[in-house]
């Protein structure tokens, strides 16, 4: 890694950040968001939801303890960028196999060290997320403004993450099958779901409702995943289309999913949620958990009115909708991640409901047919 400042980071206000490079020394033109959590930047760069994205790390120490096979949430490393206060190229670890650097510069993904992250998290906390450019510090202002002034935002992430055909997780002495649809599926809501004796099919996120049918699941999982939910009306329509034929969980993207399948709207929020330290309170029980989030959309909660759906949750930061329900239906879903491994721990419980609700129908059926 480069020690000389040969890097800079230009965001859409004009306002430009030189910097050390790290990573791949190739240019980034992205969403800048910025990330609290003190822990865990190989599980951020490699969330399916932050493809495309440049990360601001908040807490300003990034790669002491290096990158290990069995962090990684996804095959490859995912961030469009990774924005730094200091980073270290030296980490120590028993379980080290490579440096965050090697890590972003075999898959082209470019980072900026020894930037004011903290002025930079001001600027996006008060105008709010948008393009920003990671260039050479030589790149012409008048260039690299007109680069930020043509930025369009992609509409195909959840395309870019999702697996291209279904693939299977098995686990011993299975009590239950579940269908996953991969928008963006993280690798430890697999672990959580087969720790509770369950099956997994994941398909892709171009699945039909008949193609889901086929599998005459116990229930279904909507994961998490990058994006605007309002780029996935097939995955809406497959939700309105299938619920209350079993179980549905859906987590943040699958959140919003299932919203908008029931009439509900969604909104791009101005910064988003992402740490691993929001507060948000069960409404039905009046406990607060202090959980991990990562989502830039939000569901309108004047919307829900006459939908059939239930506020379950809601964020004590700025007070938008964190969990929703339909009891009839059999659907539940939660906007934070409570599979989170870095984040505060006792946040899964909803994992025990989902595959709870599932063993109830299948005692019941059993009974029926005895």
């Amino acid at each position: 890694m480069a020690d000389k400042m040969s890097r800079k980071l230009v965001l859409q206000n004009g306002q430009t950040f030189y910097g050390a490079p790290f990573g791949a020394e190739t240019d980034a033109l992205c969403e800048i968001v910025f990330n609290t959590s003190m822990v865990g930047y190989q599980e951020i760069s490699s969330d399916p939801s932050c493809v495309g994205q440049a990360v601001v790390m908040t807490y300003p120490l990034i790669g002491n303890y290096g990158m290990t096979d069995d962090d990684q949430e996804f095959r490859r490393a995912c961030v469009g960028a990774m924005i730094v206060r200091d980073y270290n190229a030296q980490p120590s670890n028993f379980r080290y196999a490579k440096t965050l650097s090697e890590i972003l510069e075999e898959n082209g993904i470019p980072g900026l060290s020894g930037v004011d992250t903290r002025q930079i998290t001001r600027i996006l906390r008060q105008e709010g997320s948008g393009p920003c450019l990671i260039t050479d510090s030589g790149t012409p202002e008048a260039e690299c403004m007109a680069r930020l002034a043509a930025y369009k935002a992609p509409h195909d992430h959840v395309q870019r993450v999702s697996c291209k055909r279904p693939w299977y997780a098995r686990t011993s002495k299975p009590l239950l099958n579940v269908v996953a649809i991969d928008c963006g599926l993280k690798s430890d809501i697999i672990r959580r779901l087969s720790d509770r004796r369950v099956n997994v099919t994941v398909m892709p996120s171009t699945v039909t409702a008949d193609e889901v049918l086929a599998q005459k699941p116990d229930g279904l999982f909507i994961s998490n995943g990058p994006g605007d939910p309002k780029d996935l009306p097939h995955l809406v329509e497959l939700v309105r289309t299938v619920r209350g034929r079993f179980p549905i969980f859906g987590i943040c993207l699958g959140c919003e999913l299932i919203a908008l399948s029931y009439g509900a709207d969604t909104y791009k929020m101005k910064t988003g949620h992402r740490g691993g330290n929001h507060p948000i309170r069960n409404l039905r029980s009046g406990l607060v958990e202090i959980c991990a989030q990562n989502h830039g959309y939000a569901i309108d909660r004047e919307s829900l009115a006459g939908t059939g759906l239930e506020e379950t949750h809601d964020n004590l930061l700025d007070s938008t909708v964190e969990g929703i329900c339909c009891e009839a239906d059999q659907v539940y879903a939660v906007q934070y991640l409570p599979d989170n491994t870095t984040g505060p721990k006792g946040t899964d419980s909803y994992f025990d409901r989902f595959v709870g609700i599932m063993l109830e129908n299948k005692e019941k059926e059993a009974a029926l047919h005895a």
